[in-house]
């Protein structure tokens, strides 16, 4: 059987603060109760003693003064019995009966020196009373008593008057109850509803999907806890979607860069075959051949280098190296590439520099950052900079080359990206690998990279290394 969470919550909120409140009713009513007839009890104790004491200032009492306590008690509806030790009514304002009739433990009890209290007693007397019975001694001589009694009628109607206020009390907090019960149940319910349907939402792919949220309580936690997940899937299926995205721009870009070299290696070869290339021109055919293999090469190569490096596959040795001598080697490298196309290398650093890095993986950073520079200035100038701070050691590589918009700046990290789609070659660098595995070889050394560049005035790489 299928119950609405608003009825369940209705019914739990109302039943328990209900029994709640009926339990504290029972608990008033009976305590009500109980200090009634405690006062009553009392209040017969007090003018039994009081009568007690003027019988023994006055050997026994006049007349008098028994009916004047009998005209009081009889304003408070009090009725009292003097007996003796043989529990014959020696004076009484009330009873007609010649004995007083007690059993054997309250006689016992009268003998003993104690009082004897009975809040409610139906059967013995003419009417239901509490009565009080006190003893009476003389010279530690027992000599009968007194008995005090008041019809508990009174008591009552004070007491049923009392349960009447706790039971319209027990009616307004029920009722006040259950309209609050409803309005929490409301709430709850409408809470739940609205992370059900942004549930909903999200099963349907909806990952922008939000609910209100707070840490008043756990329905409140378990919002933020939503959001937190959907806030997750949607990045998760963001990242999805750009790896996929890259993922057929990869394969479109590896299948465009084999083409080329497979179609010019088959082409040689069936010329070759079919004796088509004369030779003379074999020599030049078959190294051209050579050449384009060793292209193939280099792209599987560095494919398998960029995924080794961007899954953590290689291990640094890392070590505190000259930065100026790296620099140097650098430009020593490149200085023939730079002066083919009009270019000069600088090298400003201080001796006493070092970088805390892995030898190979930095000098494969530079010489990819300085050969990029190098194919995108023509008649300039390439700066190789590095100084430090208490944190890092920074390495600056800056030309005068024909720099870049604020979108290539963005792209040029991509796997494959070309500021140059057209070049597949020198002098613009062949697969658009390079500046790829560089920032994976930086992150790798738990550095930074940065580029600041502008369209015909040169570009600038920072390389940030912590020490």
């Amino acid at each position: 059987m299928k119950i609405k969470t608003f009825y369940q919550q209705l019914l739990s909120h109302f039943s328990v603060i209900l029994i709640t409140v009926l339990v504290l009713s029972l608990l008033l009513s009976h305590y009500l109760e109980t200090v009634v007839y405690e006062q009553k009890t009392e209040e017969l104790t007090t003018y039994g003693q009081a009568i007690l004491s003027d019988l023994r200032q006055t050997n026994r009492g006049s007349e008098s003064i028994l009916k004047s306590y009998g005209h009081v008690l009889n304003t408070r509806s009090i009725q009292y019995s003097l007996f003796d030790e043989q529990s014959s009514i020696v004076y009484s304002t009330g009873l007609k009966t010649p004995l007083i009739e007690l059993n054997e433990d309250e006689w016992q009890a009268l003998q003993n020196g104690q009082s004897v209290t009975v809040k409610q007693e139906f059967k013995r007397f003419d009417e239901a009373v509490t009565f009080v019975l006190l003893p009476y001694f003389e010279r530690q001589q027992f000599i009968g008593g007194v008995l005090l009694t008041s019809p508990i009628t009174g008591s009552r109607a004070i007491i049923s008057q009392m349960n009447h206020y706790v039971l319209y009390t027990t009616a307004v907090a029920s009722l006040l109850t259950l309209l609050l019960s409803g309005l929490l149940s409301i709430i709850h319910v409408r809470r739940i509803k609205r992370l059900r349907k942004a549930a909903a939402a999200v099963s349907g792919g909806d990952y922008t999907v939000r609910v209100p949220s707070s840490n008043f309580d756990e329905i409140g936690e378990l919002s933020k806890d939503f959001n937190e997940m959907t806030e997750k899937l949607e990045v998760s299926m963001n990242e999805i979607e750009l790896l996929e995205n890259r993922r057929r721009q990869f394969m479109a870009d590896v299948s465009h860069e084999l083409r080329t070299p497979l179609t010019t290696i088959r082409g040689i070869i069936e010329g070759l075959r079919e004796r088509m290339i004369s030779e003379e021109e074999q020599d030049k055919a078959l190294q051209l051949a050579n050449d384009e293999s060793k292209r193939l090469i280099r792209l599987v190569n560095e494919n398998l280098d960029y995924e080794k490096i961007r899954s953590n596959q290689v291990q640094l040795n890392k070590q505190v190296l000259p930065l100026k001598e790296l620099l140097e080697m650098t430009a020593d490298q490149l200085q023939y590439a730079a002066a083919e196309r009009g270019n000069t290398i600088i090298v400003s650093a201080s001796n006493q520099l070092s970088v805390y890095a892995d030898y190979d993986r930095l000098m494969q950073v530079l010489l990819n950052l300085t050969k990029n520079s190098i194919q995108f200035c023509e008649q300039g100038t390439i700066e190789l900079r590095g100084y430090e701070n208490q944190e890092e050691t920074i390495i600056e590589i800056e030309d005068t080359g024909i720099g870049m918009d604020p979108l290539e700046i963005q792209q040029i990290w991509d796997r494959f990206y070309k500021a140059i789609m057209s070049r597949t070659s020198t002098p613009y660098g062949e697969f658009g690998l390079g500046l790829s595995i560089v920032k994976q070889l930086v992150l790798l050394h738990e550095g930074t990279i940065d580029v600041q560049s502008e369209k015909e005035k040169g570009t600038m790489f920072t390389i940030r290394l912590p020490k």
